[in-house]
C-alpha cells in the first residue's frame, strides 16, 4: 500500500514536473524569439524545476532499473555471494544517502533560519532547495526496499540497466531491418 502511494506519488510528480519544463520553456522562447522579451525568472524557474526532476528520478530510477552501472564481476559470483555484495553496496549507498541528509538539512535550517529568497522570484529558498532532503529521502526508501528484496532473496542486486546487452539487441534488429529492406543481400 505505502510503496503504491509513493510509485504513484513519484510518477506523478515527475510527470507534471516535466510537462511544466517543456511548457515554461515554450513560452520562453516564443516571448523571446516571437516578441523580443522574455521571463525574468524563467530560466531559475526551469533551472530548479529540472533539478526537482533529477532528483525525483534518481529513486525512480531505483525502481525502473534505469541507473547504469558496473556488475559483470558481481553476476559471476553465485546467487549467494551475489545477494552479500549487493546488500553491502545497498547499505553503502544508504550511508551515503544519510550522510547527504544531514547535510541537507543543515543547510535548509540555515537558509531558512536567514530567510534567503531566490535571486529572481520572491520565493524562500529552502523551499525550492528542499528537494535535496526530499529526494535523498525517497532514494533511501528505494534503497530500503532494495535491500529488504535482497534480504528475503527476491532480488539477487540492483536492476542494473544493460548497456552491451541492449546495443546488441538494437544491432540484430537493425541488421534484420536492413536485411528485409535490402532483399536479404547483407551477411
Amino acid at each position: 500500500m505505502f510503496s503504491r502511494i509513493v510509485n504513484t506519488l513519484e510518477e506523478t510528480i515527475i510527470s507534471l514536473l516535466l510537462a511544466s519544463m517543456t511548457l515554461l520553456v515554450f513560452v520562453e522562447v516564443v516571448l523571446r524569439f516571437g516578441f523580443g522579451t522574455g521571463l525574468m525568472w524563467g530560466e531559475e524557474l526551469t533551472l530548479h524545476i529540472s533539478a526537482w526532476m533529477v532528483l525525483f528520478g534518481a529513486s525512480y530510477g531505483v525502481k525502473v532499473g534505469s541507473h547504469i552501472g558496473v556488475d559483470a564481476l558481481v553476476k559471476l559470483l553465485p546467487n549467494r555471494w551475489q545477494r552479500f555484495v549487493s546488500s553491502i553496496a545497498v547499505i553503502c549507498c544508504l550511508v551515503y544517502c544519510g550522510l547527504f541528509m544531514k547535510g541537507a538539512w543543515a543547510y535548509l535550517k540555515m537558509t531558512r533560519m536567514i530567510g534567503i529568497e531566490m535571486e529572481d522570484l520572491p520565493f524562500p529558498k529552502w523551499i525550492a532547495h528542499s528537494i535535496i532532503f526530499i529526494g535523498m529521502v525517497l532514494l533511501a526508501i528505494r534503497l530500503l526496499q532494495l535491500l529488504w528484496s535482497i534480504i528475503t532473496g527476491k532480488a539477487t542486486g540492483f536492476n542494473l540497466t544493460d548497456e552491451a546487452k541492449e546495443s546488441m539487441y538494437l544491432a540484430k534488429e537493425a541488421q534484420q531491418a536492413a536485411s528485409v529492406v535490402g532483399g536479404g543481400d547483407t551477411p
